[in-house]
């Protein structure tokens, strides 16, 4: 699977598609450092000439999934399996006719990447999915987002047994089941390798003739199947369906394995069947708020989570502020559940890119207000409500905090749209150690005084649950999200972490 000599150009390749040329950076890049990353996005689709066109316009919609670098497989019938993976934003790597017309076909996937396993902050382009493997019965490609929580495990018996590995991710241990596995066709591999896998996964794969898609048993990764034109496409997300104007068929359920050829969609069930437990984060911040989960707006659930917020935790105030732009829909809902006026105290930087300029020692301490500006006129002498979508180590929050004050605020008060984050995911998110995490040291007494604001409150577990759409709330019994970043209620046992030494929350 060749990736730097230059493929044959087809004619038909043009696209006729949006450009990514044309089209803004993303706009939801986290603010500082002080946020859950999530892992990753994944792309697919078939039956379509424009085949690695769409699956650049998917990837850009979820560069938010993941920023540091990306990849595109495709095949062709005449000219085989074609790769390029590239560092950095999908846009300024996919942009170049030129470099698109290196990936010929009507069959393609992608992935965009955001490390949060093997050499994190030191990733090599051979850590860059989609990974490929060539089997007797012939090649196959898969991109996937999640984490393996026995994959130190699966790694030590593939090695001993000859496997020789060529990436530091947890994805390659797939490839590699694949290839010890006797079944006689590439999906039925697939299955046998994904049976031996603890964790999370959602998994975009491709043949020379199939498009793949599979979630893990209890489905705490996303993924949908749309229509395009007379082929499909599968995605982390709807928003990017939206982009190359698919319709939303609907979403894969937990446990299930769709195999797509331009002629329909055959579905199976190879695990077996639990209660799901989607990641309820993904309703808090990781998806677009223009995507749809469970067939309700994203944007509609975080305006929802604020209203709850403003009943659990109202206080006496003159403003209702976001912190851009993940706290905007929550505090939309706060303002409206409470009365008070909502305002854009806080202004982002939409232009701040990663190279500004060269990051001089004055510049580094400027931090967190090369991307944010208060808004003096509209603080000045109030009592503001900051509404923010989570706190991690709260550094980025103190911060805010100060230039809040600054501009001249009378009191800042912090409304948190999640419960406090506690817990390090194991599933496919960034999340510090647990010493790190603010939640996991500090009371919520504690948590305001280091922050230095007048008052500070999360919405409870049940008050989001009850914000996603679950009218009881939480059921301790049998809870129906993942959210264990919250509860320290693992769905699936951290294999690898519990071997070096993490302990799990005790049992009450």
């Amino acid at each position: 699977m060749p990736e730097g000599p230059p493929s044959r150009t087809c004619p038909s390749r043009r696209s006729s598609a949006a450009s990514l040329s044309d089209l803004p950076r993303h706009p939801f890049e986290p603010v500082g450092d002080d946020k859950l990353r999530e892992e990753c996005g994944v792309f697919g689709v078939i039956g379509t000439s424009e085949a690695a066109n769409f699956v650049a316009l998917g990837l850009h919609a979820l560069q938010h999934r993941g920023q540091e670098a990306g990849g595109i497989v495709t095949h062709h019938a005449e000219q085989g399996f074609n790769s390029i993976r590239r560092f950095g934003y999908i846009r300024d790597s996919f942009t170049k006719q030129s470099v698109m017309d290196k990936l010929p076909g009507d069959l393609a996937i992608g992935h965009v990447r955001y490390s949060t396993s093997g050499s994190k902050g030191n990733t090599q382009i051979r850590d860059v999915q989609p990974f490929f493997g060539e089997f007797s019965m012939g090649g196959a490609a898969i991109a996937h987002n999640g984490n393996i929580t026995n994959a130190d495990a699966l790694r030590r018996e593939l090695v001993e047994r000859g496997s020789i590995f060529q990436s530091s991710s947890d994805s390659e241990c797939i490839i590699h089941l694949m290839a010890r596995s006797l079944q006689r066709d590439i999906p039925e591999r697939m299955k046998d390798a994904l049976r031996r896998v603890e964790g999370a996964f959602s998994v975009v794969a491709m043949t020379r003739t199939k498009l793949i898609g599979v979630r893990d048993p209890l489905g705490v990764r996303p993924l949908v199947l749309g229509r395009v034109g007379d082929g499909y496409a599968l995605s982390s997300e709807t928003c990017a369906l939206d982009i190359i104007g698919a319709e939303l068929i609907r979403e894969i359920e937990p446990g299930e394995m769709v195999v797509i050829t331009p002629e329909g969609v055959s579905s199976h069930f190879p695990f077996e069947r639990v209660a799901g437990r989607f990641c309820i984060f993904e309703h808090v911040y990781f998806s677009r708020p223009d995507s749809i989960i469970g067939g309700r707006s994203v944007y509609e659930t975080r305006r929802q989570i604020g209203v709850e917020l403003a009943r659990e935790a109202p206080v006496e105030a003159d403003i209702v502020v976001p912190i851009p732009d993940s706290g905007t829909p929550a505090a939309v809902g706060y303002a409206a559940e409470s009365g008070l006026p909502f305002a854009l105290g806080i202004t982002r930087n939409q232009y701040m890119g990663r190279t500004f300029i060269e990051p001089t020692e004055q510049i580094r301490n400027m931090g967190v207000r090369l991307k944010l500006n208060v808004n003096r006129a509209l603080v000045q002498g109030k009592r503001v409500i900051l509404v923010d979508d989570s706190v991690v180590r709260g550094t980025t929050s103190r911060k805010i905090k100060e230039m809040v004050l600054d501009a001249g605020a009378a009191e800042v008060h912090f409304r948190i749209a999640s419960p406090p984050t506690s817990w390090p995911c194991f599933y496919g998110v960034d999340t510090p150690e647990r010493d790190k995490l603010l939640a996991a040291t500090m009371t919520e007494d504690e948590m305001r005084g280091y922050l230095g604001v007048d008052s500070l409150r999360f919405i409870s577990l049940n008050g989001l649950y009850r914000a996603v759409g679950e009218a009881g709330g939480r059921d301790a019994a049998h809870p129906q999200y993942c959210d264990a970043c919250f509860s320290g209620d693992y769905p699936v046992r951290p294999s690898d972490m519990l071997a070096r030494g993490f302990e799990l929350k005790a049992a009450e």
